[in-house]
């Protein structure tokens, strides 16, 4: 049993109400819907273009660019969700096989 690191199943219900009354389907293919997803992160990325690195560490805080931050991450993360699940992918189980990979690929520093 995989533990549960990311719960979606609600979320993925109410994306797929959202799509039912609005006659979506027809264009939640799993290609729109990752063009869709790319175009997301393309908007939270242009929040950082040109910044410095510390300025990047702020655009969260920051009055100016806090709320866009907030959306274009909630964006991102809404086309992920529906992407998986359109491709009836678990998303907790994928993250959770992942960490593992990542854990064997990227071994802790010696004395940490």
């Amino acid at each position: 049993m995989t533990q549960t690191l990311l719960d979606t199943k609600a979320l993925e219900r109410v994306l797929e109400e959202f799509a039912d009354a609005r006659d979506w389907h027809r264009f939640h293919s799993p290609k729109n819907l990752a063009m869709a997803l790319t175009g997301e992160v393309g908007e939270l990325v242009e929040i950082f273009q040109w910044r410095t690195e510390e300025e990047s560490w702020q655009v969260a805080q920051a009055p100016e660019t806090a709320e866009h931050v907030r959306q274009e991450l909630a964006d991102v993360a809404l086309y992920l969700v529906r992407l998986a699940s359109a491709l009836k992918v678990d998303l907790n189980a994928a993250i959770a096989d992942k960490l593992v990979l990542n854990a064997q690929k990227y071994p802790p520093l010696p004395n940490r």
